[in-house]
């Protein structure tokens, strides 16, 4: 087995933990509207903080999967397809672009910006967390489009019950994950995972 394959193999079995993680933490919810805050976007952030863009979107993908398939893993404990296609689904479908998006700006900060240094690493902190900015803003582009669709209803109103009460629990999931996934990636570098 080459280097290159164990990496692969190592990288394959973290995108399975994150997707496990995801698993776990999205279904916790607490409804405010057609739409819940949940841990999931948290666990997505936190996974592509550590895989970047292509790994940390399959293991999105898999967590999909998972909840089509009818395992009770989207917010209130619930699964299957008719959650994934109903109105609110958008913003389930739309984790896929936002873990593509994020994880691939936050991937190649750390490889151009994640020295030892404190400027560097407040550098790369700072354009990592705009990363997760504007993939969540492709999440909500996607997911009110979708909502504004399924649901029959005008912008204002999706915005209103679906983006904005979320904006600063999302904020806050993005720092939280800055600081958890900063540690955790130096250690899983250290022991050759990543």
């Amino acid at each position: 087995m080459t280097a290159n394959s164990k990496l692969n193999t190592r990288r394959l079995a973290v995108c399975a933990v994150m997707a496990a993680v995801m698993c776990v933490i999205a279904p916790i919810s607490i409804p405010i509207g057609p739409i819940s805050i949940t841990g999931g976007t948290l666990a997505i952030y936190l996974s592509v903080y550590l895989l970047g863009g292509a790994w940390g979107t399959a293991s999105v993908l898999v967590y999909l999967l998972v909840g089509f398939v009818g395992v009770p893993v989207f917010s209130n404990y619930m699964g299957g397809a008719a959650r994934l296609l109903g109105p609110t689904g958008g913003y389930l479908v739309g984790y896929l672009p936002m873990a593509f998006l994020a994880g691939l700006i936050i991937e190649q900060t750390w490889r151009r910006l994640g020295g030892q240094d404190k400027k560097s690493a407040a550098l790369a902190l700072a354009v990592q967390f705009l990363a997760m900015v504007l993939g969540t803003a492709v999440l909500y582009a996607f997911g009110t489009a979708w909502y504004c669709f399924q649901a029959g209803v005008d912008l204002q109103t999706a915005l209103a019950a679906c983006v904005f009460p979320f904006i600063p629990f999302d904020l806050m999931k993005m720092a939280a994950a800055l600081l958890l996934g900063f540690p955790i990636r130096r250690r899983l570098e250290r022991a050759g995972l990543l």
